[in-house]
């Protein structure tokens, strides 16, 4: 509805064609801030030198490789080079079927992975709209670990929640293998965002990586959205959950816009693959790599790991007093700058408020301030702004959003 011409955008603000300013708290793509100068920078400087697809030898791929791998922890230490998080993430389970020579995939229910049609497959966000063919029979669909709303209710950092959402993939398992089917992957968000925006239980992803491997799969991380810091007090939200990964996708905010994505998996992985011919033609090109490195440069020296710690603290804090003023908040959940708002019709049946989120999100843009809502009922106001966001911003977006709720009341009076 009345779409926004955005013609300019700096740091945490865009500006639309007649000069307005947004705050944006949803874009998790310009990671460290729109057109940040040295990002711009290290662009302008390499383009002005040498563009080129990926034949040939440069500096450029390999520091960058071996600095992001720096970051990993384990045995992660081999880079395939890919420029969206789609390719990346069909990459990911080539490398999976290659190496365990399985088949099958096993994915959370309402999970977004891409919009080619091997990622399409694999998405029930997608696969389940009209216009698609439904799901395959070499995918299967777990419970996502949702504890609000989900198979399983409680308290989100109750253990028995994760063991007992750990249990259903082992369940999902020992069907396929009594169906003569073998599992090749298991990939999943560690922390689901068109799923709902949640924190899965602790003990959720130990356990379910310990069932995968039994069964002779391999364990993907989809970092493509929740990667590079937003977390706060971890660099990978992988890390929350305490399990090292087979393989990682990166993507969306490793290039700060720029159509960036890389594959990280283990040398036992990365050599079987050694037999099939992989070439990409733009990525890992020098533009590229250079921009990969000025976004590693800007989240390390402005400090934007401890600011989403610090600001996303300060954000749930400030949203969870919301929760205790307005009926419609069911639920308040995040980590660092990853926040998720659910609102329900009433908190005893917890039916989806899809229309007032879509009323909310709409009120606010119009006094300048970006949400977005997401979740299968799309009930679910989602944040994720760029790291750079301020407590100040926190404040703006509060302030606004118990606007938007009081308007909302009188909306519905009359």
């Amino acid at each position: 509805d009345d779409p926004l011409k955005i013609v300019r955008g700096r740091g945490q603000y865009l500006f639309d064609k007649d000069g307005n300013r947004y705050l944006d708290c949803i874009n998790n793509v310009a990671h460290v801030g729109h057109c940040h100068p040295h990002i711009v920078e290290a662009c302008h400087k390499q383009m002005s030198q040498l563009n080129t697809n990926s034949r040939f030898l440069h500096d450029n791929l390999v520091t960058y490789a071996k600095r992001l791998v720096k970051t990993m922890p384990g045995e992660l230490s081999v880079c395939f080079f890919t420029c969206t998080g789609t390719e990346a993430n069909d990459l990911a389970v080539r490398l999976a079927k290659y190496y365990t020579n399985h088949k099958d995939v096993i994915v959370l229910d309402d999970a977004y992975h891409g919009s080619g049609s091997s990622m399409v497959e694999l998405s029930s966000y997608s696969f389940r709209k009209a216009g698609y063919d439904g799901k395959a029979d070499h995918v299967h669909v777990v419970k996502k670990p949702e504890c609000y709303r989900g198979y399983y209710r409680g308290d989100s950092s109750n253990i028995e929640l994760g063991i007992q959402y750990a249990d259903l993939v082992k369940a999902k398992i020992q069907e396929a293998t009594e169906s003569g089917r073998k599992i090749a992957a298991f990939l999943a968000e560690t922390m689901p965002s068109c799923a709902g925006q949640f924190i899965p239980p602790p003990g959720y992803l130990r356990n379910v990586y310990k069932y995968v491997r039994e069964a002779g799969g391999v364990c993907i991380a989809d970092e493509v959205q929740t990667g590079f810091g937003r977390m706060g007090k971890y660099f990978w939200s992988f890390e929350q959950q305490g399990v090292i990964p087979d393989i990682v996708t990166l993507g969306k905010p490793i290039g700060n816009g720029h159509p960036l994505s890389v594959v990280v998996t283990t040398p036992a992985i990365a050599e079987i693959f050694e037999k099939i011919t992989y070439f990409n033609t733009f990525a890992a090109n020098p533009v590229s790599c250079a921009i990969g490195h000025a976004v590693l440069d800007v989240i390390e020296n402005e400090n934007l790991q401890t600011n989403a710690e610090s600001v996303g603290r300060y954000l749930l804090e400030e949203s969870k007093r919301l929760l205790e003023q307005f009926e419609i908040i069911g639920d308040v959940r995040g980590l660092g700058l990853f926040l998720g708002i659910e609102l329900v019709k009433d908190r005893k049946s917890k039916k989806p408020a899809t229309e007032e989120a879509a009323f909310i999100v709409n009120w606010m843009k119009q006094r300048h301030v970006l949400i977005a809502r997401d979740g299968p009922d799309r009930n679910i106001i989602k944040l994720k702004p760029p790291l750079c966001f301020t407590k100040a911003n926190v404040d703006t977006f509060i302030s606004t959003f118990r606007q938007a709720l009081d308007a909302m009341k009188v909306q519905s009076r009359l």
